[in-house]
């Protein structure tokens, strides 16, 4: 049986780190986890990561992380004291599923 040899992977070149990219996609402008892992083409998962870092460096820098906090489409409720920055699964007043994420902005 003949084997093909693979080509060895070769990482992106990357002049900023993750991080520092989400800072100033964030800058400009106000965006969900969903929006920033399309921009910056990372997994959603990994953006809620790089965020907590943040919203912990950014403080020492005198720059904040504004967190505009998930709502529930049904009936509105608003989760002000949720200190998760990802999307809560459902409403404890109405346990409806229809949740619009959090958005995010740097100040």
């Amino acid at each position: 049986m003949i084997q093909k040899l693979k080509k060895p992977f070769i990482p992106i070149e990357r002049h900023e780190t993750i991080r520092q990219k989400i800072i100033n996609v964030l800058k400009d402008r106000t965006l969900t986890a969903t929006e920033i892992s399309a921009e910056i083409s990372i997994r959603q998962k990994e953006v809620y990561d790089h965020l907590e870092h943040i919203q912990r460096s950014v403080v020492k820098n005198g720059i904040e992380l504004i967190v505009n906090p998930a709502s529930c489409k049904k009936c509105g409720f608003t989760f002000k004291k949720r200190e998760r920055l990802s999307k809560p699964g459902k409403c404890p007043i109405c346990r409806g599923e229809a949740i619009e994420e959090p958005s995010f902005s740097i100040d």
